[in-house]
């Protein structure tokens, strides 16, 4: 969607988190708020206490349901169709912002043409959510002087993944809630820096800030700047990555702070792809599964022992300061990568992260303010093009970075697995307040294992029941792809037919189950959705 290119390439969210508090409506869609950002679900309840209606789409009862006005307990997998009726009932009732999308916006009529068929009656059949609840949902959002949107990876980690999305900014773009205050779309970032990573060209078709590799007007730039010739043909995804290992196309890998043989999907045929290289790097601050099977283990400093820059969820840059020396033979990241670049031949000469900084700002428009000293202030959120720019709470005000904002015409799909007589029950995927990813930090704290230390899936007491299931029974859990055994939680927080686990234990790797199939356009796993078969151990 060309209109929120920006945006939807970088998954930044387009508001601050402030602002949240004061918003009109919030729908939260695919996203554990209160568990998984604490802070946030935080400003949600604020701004619940101080009357915004609050909508939440989750296949489980998840802690903001308690508070909600409307719950729509849809089956995993099926948000476009839910979201496209929403929007059927928003123009059907005339509820959209009329002068919006005559002033800012393109192709609203063959969106209207692709939702036509949406009506709640028919996405009910679909997600299992009562009609007369998405038609309360979408007057709630659409009545509002601002709504905001939040959203994880419930919603992208699908192989329809980029429609989600798309769906979700038909839905800002035709009630006007984009380039406002405590209205937009808003991507909750799962990490502390994966917008920062993202930023500075973690990603394979991207130099920082998003600028194409095939331009070759901005890759003349960065040729210039680093004096050696740079490729214009866009690199691997991490799905792709593997897949190429195994085709022996991929010889060595370099991984960084990723434990993938837990939070990948399939977890077996990437332990398999490791395997199969000649030669893996791992770099990172503990000796993860993952890091356990490299040739070589590069020890990583912590954040608190290095400086530099984060960027969080909300493009907010800001410094982090060096609080101890680096334990061990561990070495800043920057330092380790200048090491093995000069071991390869390149006369890197960095003496320090502000000296980094000033070359990120040098080749990066949208970061071209942002330097050490205006950081010493405090963050600064990005686009911030100069060095007397405030920097830019609110994206899109205005006008988008295309011009106008394009409607999408957006087809719901089924996802890549449905449940059948040999594997009955979706799996669904997500965290714990308590535990984070892998644990490869949170388990080595005792306080927070004796709240969670060991897998327990949720099931709803009525499956239990059929399959003969008490709490603390354990179970093997088998899809085609794998089996682990765990033990279960009756609960009826999850809906008859889904399974509820976490992904942070070893011992019990939910991913070994989860489907590698990708969203066709963004190259994500589908980890949302998977068939599995549940038997009493």
């Amino acid at each position: 969607m060309a209109g929120l290119a920006t945006v939807l390439g970088s998954g930044a969210m387009t508001n601050t988190i402030g602002e949240i508090e004061d918003a009109g409506a919030i729908f939260v869609i695919g996203s554990n708020t209160t568990e998984n950002h604490p802070v946030i679900g935080y400003r949600v309840r604020k701004a619940v206490r101080k009357g915004a209606k609050l909508i939440v789409a989750d296949p489980r009862r998840i802690p903001l349901t308690e508070i909600c006005d409307a719950y729509l307990p849809l089956k995993p997998g099926t948000d476009v169709a839910l979201l496209n009726a929403m929007t059927h009932v928003i123009l059907r009732e005339g509820l959209e912002d009329r002068e919006f999308i005559a002033n800012r916006t393109e192709g609203l009529e063959e969106m209207r043409r692709a939702v036509e068929k949406y009506t709640p009656e028919y996405a009910a059949a679909i997600t299992g959510v009562p009609a007369n609840d998405i038609v309360r949902a979408a007057r709630l959002y659409a009545g509002a002087d601002s709504a905001a949107i939040l959203y994880t990876m419930g919603v992208t980690q699908h192989t329809s993944g980029t429609e989600n999305v798309l769906s979700l900014a038909n839905l800002a773009l035709v009630t006007g809630n984009l380039g406002k205050p405590h209205a937009g779309l808003n991507p909750l970032r799962g990490q502390n820096n994966v917008q920062g990573a993202c930023d500075m060209g973690a990603l394979p078709v991207v130099f920082t800030g998003y600028q194409p590799v095939a331009n070759d007007e901005v890759r003349a730039k960065f040729v210039k700047a680093w004096g050696v010739e740079l490729s214009g043909v866009p690199g691997l995804t991490i799905t792709e990555m593997f897949q190429a290992a195994a085709d022996k196309k991929v010889r060595a890998m370099y991984i960084m702070g990723e434990n993938p043989i837990l939070t990948d999907p399939d977890a077996n045929h990437i332990y398999e792809c490791l395997e199969s290289l000649d030669f893996l790097v791992v770099e990172d601050i503990f000796l993860t599964e993952t890091a356990q099977v490299a040739d070589v283990v590069l020890p990583a400093a912590t954040f608190a022992e290095k400086d530099g820059t984060f960027v969080n969820t909300e493009r907010r840059v800001q410094r982090v300061r060096q609080a101890i020396k680096p334990r061990g033979q561990s070495e800043p990241d920057w330092q380790i990568i200048q090491e093995l670049a000069r071991r390869c031949g390149f006369e890197w000469q960095y003496e320090s992260s502000r000296q980094i900084m000033e070359e990120i700002s040098f080749l990066t428009p949208s970061y071209a303010g942002i330097t050490f000293e205006r950081l010493e202030a405090g963050g600064l959120q990005w686009p911030c093009p100069s060095a007397d720019h405030p920097g830019t709470p609110v994206l899109h005000v205005g006008k988008f970075s295309r011009g106008l904002g394009k409607f999408s015409a957006v087809e719901y799909r089924l996802s890549a697995e449905q449940p059948d007589e040999e594997f009955p029950f979706l799996l669904t995927t997500g965290r714990s307040l308590y535990q984070y990813h892998t644990g490869t930090m949170t388990m080595k704290t005792d306080g927070l294992n004796r709240f969670h230390e060991e897998e327990l899936m949720e099931i709803n007491p009525a499956d239990a029941k059929v399959l003969g299931l008490c709490t603390d029974d354990t179970v093997n859990v088998t899809s085609r792809r794998g089996l682990v055994r765990s033990k279960i939680k009756l609960t009826e927080r999850v809906q008859p037919g889904v399974v509820f686990m976490t992904f942070h234990f070893a011992e019990t790797a939910a991913n070994l189950l989860t489907n590698s199939e990708v969203c066709h356009i963004a190259k994500t796993p589908e980890l949302k959705v998977c068939a599995v078969r549940i038997e009493k151990a």
